[in-house]
């Protein structure tokens, strides 16, 4: 049986219904002065000491022994490998004696096991994503047409999750779609909505890469089942996919698409570390242990890693002000993050209570991978993010907005995150390899693909990406007041503000504009102002600081990432700044060209711009409350 420990305080009972083994189951906003410099770095002096202490203890031998074991096992979620993988992981907490629990939910997966597309009479090697149609075992035929994807203006991952196409032309009614690029979420649900009966995939290079094509992130609810995609779908090589664009071209008239998926419920286990500090909020890092094919680089590198954190910091319990929760997601492959998005499910009220910011680890330490040119973070953990880069690796690291990818099943609770994918392989070396845009494995196009081996995986470059975790969370976890400034998140949405802004003409901003917005926007600005003042000037008490810091971050985070309502997920499609208002951009045109349309499309704004504003509004109240509680004489 699998156990886990009782810490010291008491705990939440798991929710009803739930399984689990153990013994219980911007910069144009604020300027910067040297007196907030040095405040900065006076915050921060002690949790430098602490990252010191931490880091000589920095070293993979735990890491490498989980990664040799991962190598040997194919991790489908639902599957006896993955449950040998996760009874790895709980063995070694035990033998640590770190308190865990390992859930075991129930997440609806959809499995991939066959494909092939025949062309004159030949079968051509094929992949299905997750989530596509199943077909009979005759396949389903129909005339195919090439539709050319757009060239994407950003070569980096995010092209992988946005819009491929310019336009999608009416000819593809009734037809098998042939386009270039990955079965993502955005081109299939375009296809399908345009009528194609069918689509196939042309793959970059020589390898075919698994992959799953819903938008709906985690489990379905019962009113998203309509969002599931309702067609056949498959991947194939660019060899093949060359030969097929050619027979299309030479005049061929049908091809026979076949697929075949096993869709259903899956129990799968779900470890979770626990690390108590002498307060009960916590930070939450995490990552899926779930693979395709072997899946080192994505991610038994990053389960070695959360492995490693769970070792150092547990031996560093007694220093620690905040605790600490490590997660091993399953189901992040074959059920668009269900692992994750359960626990916000089940866990959301304390996550939302108690979190005081998520760090998803997924595919450090790759081979070749020594830049930080791309790396995720949210604005208002900039600084830590950078800093412990930067005293790592010394390198100033490349920033990127977070994609609606990875684990973020947190962003409509309002948690700060940071991280994602972290070292990369240099650009010009994989322009010299002729590599193509990758979403892991440190830009290695292994990624997703029975290539992604031991070989993959770099211990030095992971004790290097370790270091890093280590130095980042240590501030979360030590320093007096959590080091998020949300000034920086201001900056960003105002940034998207005057965006929208802009994109108002006069006669629009006559039926419809966001002055409600920018009053409530603008009043926030003082008073974030006065609040980092405060913070700075040791006036304000730091439990009331920590406090009014959560309380507005949820909502700032909410704003600037969700476009639904909390406790829900948002689909696994990209979000523009301040969801809640993207259809601004759509408005000028439509009031010429469908005015009944338009009239609807304000409506919905109208009531999402409300929604903003009441945000923005109480988010100030908070401000002006928290200011009130001065630290004691």
């Amino acid at each position: 049986m699998w156990r886990g420990r009782f810490g010291t305080e008491e705990t939440e009972a798991p929710p009803s219904g739930m399984a689990c083994r153990g013994t219980y189951c911007a910069p144009r906003y604020h300027k910067r002065s040297l007196r907030v410099l040095l405040t900065v770095t006076a915050m921060s002096q002690k949790s430098a000491s602490l990252a010191e202490t931490l880091l000589p203890d920095v070293s993979f031998d735990l890491g490498w022994s989980l990664i040799q074991r991962f190598s040997i096992l194919v991790r489908e979620s639902g599957s006896m490998d993955e449950r040998a993988a996760a009874h790895f992981i709980a063995s070694r907490l035990e033998a640590l004696d770190i308190p865990h629990d390992v859930y075991e939910p129930e997440l609806y997966l959809s499995i991939p096991r066959g494909a092939s597309v025949r062309v004159a009479g030949e079968d051509f090697a094929a992949k299905p994503p997750s989530f596509c149609a199943s077909t009979t075992k005759r396949g389903l035929s129909a005339p195919p047409i090439h539709v050319p994807a757009t060239p994407p203006e950003d070569a980096a991952a995010a092209a992988l999750f946005g819009p491929t196409h310019a336009a999608v032309p009416a000819e593809v009614a009734g037809k098998i779609v042939v386009t270039e690029g990955f079965p993502m979420p955005v081109p299939v649900a375009l296809f399908e909505a345009a009528g194609a009966v069918g689509q196939v995939y042309i793959n970059p290079g020589s390898r075919i890469h698994w992959g799953i094509c819903t938008t709906i992130w985690g489990t379905p609810g019962e009113s998203q089942l309509d969002r599931k995609p309702a067609t056949p779908v498959a991947a194939i090589d660019r060899r093949d996919g060359d030969r097929l664009i050619e027979a299309i071209e030479d005049g061929l008239d049908r091809i026979t698409l076949r697929t075949e998926l096993d869709e259903g419920w899956y129990d799968c286990p779900l470890p979770v570390a626990r690390i108590d500090g002498r307060e009960k909020d916590f930070l939450l890092a995490h990552g899926h242990y779930d693979s395709w094919d072997i899946g080192i680089g994505d991610n038994a590198v990053g389960d070695a890693t959360l492995l490693e954190l769970a070792r150092i910091f547990h031996e560093h319990r007694e220093e620690l002000r905040r605790s600490l929760r490590i997660a091993w997601w399953p189901g992040h492959s074959t059920g668009r993050y269900a692992g994750s998005a359960w626990y916000a499910d089940n866990f959301g009220l304390e996550l939302s209570r108690r979190c005081v910011a998520t760090v998803n680890i997924d595919s450090p330490g790759c081979r070749g991978a020594t830049h930080y040119d791309d790396v995720a973070w949210m604005a208002e953990a900039g600084e830590v993010c950078r800093t412990s880069i930067q005293s790592v690796a010394g390198v100033e690291p490349g920033r990127r907005r977070p994609l609606r990818a990875g684990d973020y099943s947190f962003n409509e609770l309002g948690i700060s995150s940071f991280f994602m994918l972290l070292s990369n392989i240099p650009r010009e070396e994989r322009e010299r390899l002729g590599f193509y845009p990758v979403g892991g494995c440190g830009g290695n196009i292994a990624w997703h693909t029975e290539a992604d081996r031991l070989e993959i995986a770099d211990r030095a470059n992971l004790e290097r990406d370790l270091q890093v975790y280590v130095t980042a969370i240590a501030r979360f976890l030590d320093d007096e007041i959590i080091p998020l400034d949300f000034r920086e998140t201001a900056a960003e949405l105002g940034e998207a503000l005057e965006e929208y802004e802009a994109a108002i003409s006069k006669d629009l901003g006559k039926k419809f504009n966001l002055s409600p917005v920018r009053a409530a926007f603008d009043a926030l600005l003082l008073r974030l102002e006065s609040l980092y003042e405060s913070i700075e000037d040791g006036i304000l008490a730091p439990e009331a600081a920590n406090e009014a810091l959560l309380r507005v971050g949820r909502i700032l985070v909410h704003l600037g990432y969700a476009g639904g309502p909390r406790f829900e997920h948002d689909p696994a499609t990209p979000r523009a700044p301040i969801p809640k208002l993207a259809r601004v951009h759509e408005l000028e045109s439509m009031m010429e060209e469908d005015p009944d349309r338009f009239r609807f499309v304000v409506t919905d704004l109208r009531r999402q711009m409300n929604r903003v504003t009441e945000g923005l509004s109480e988010a100030g109240r908070l401000l002006d409350e928290a200011r009130k509680a001065r630290r004691p004489d």
